[in-house]
């Protein structure tokens, strides 16, 4: 609990010191993202661009996008991409949630052998 404190009393810090939050009008929607992702098992590491609504497979895990949203006028800004991902056998996903580009810890996939994290949104 000494070891937890330090860090929520940081994390109120940073909350308080940010700047405002994006209104809607100032978040874009990309056509699509580019993810990064690492096999820790074997160390292959191998970027994926996907469209928005599309699927890939890297290794044994799935890999779905449903959107990535951006700073308007940024889109090698700040991206945060929802995302479902999903090993071969499980039939529930591993991860389903919006990542963070810039905050990968944030909220990240917990896979013993699977990291995949957000690089930026595609515009084309």
């Amino acid at each position: 609990m000494k070891r937890l404190l330090p860090c929520l009393a940081a994390t109120a810090m940073l909350a308080l010191a940010s700047p405002l939050p994006l209104r809607a009008a100032d978040v874009a929607t990309g056509t699509g993202a580019m993810l990064r992702a690492l096999d820790k098992l074997n160390g292959t590491v191998e970027d994926i661009e996907l469209p928005a609504g599309g699927e890939a497979r890297f290794g044994k895990l799935r890999i779905e996008l449903r959107e990535c949203r951006y700073p308007g006028g940024n889109p090698a800004g700040d991206a945060f991409a929802f995302l479902t991902l999903t090993e071969a056998a499980h039939e529930r996903p591993d991860f389903r949630g919006w990542m963070i580009a810039s905050a990968p810890a944030l909220n990240a996939l917990d896979h013993h052998r699977y990291d995949v994290w957000v690089l930026r949104c595609t515009t084309r």
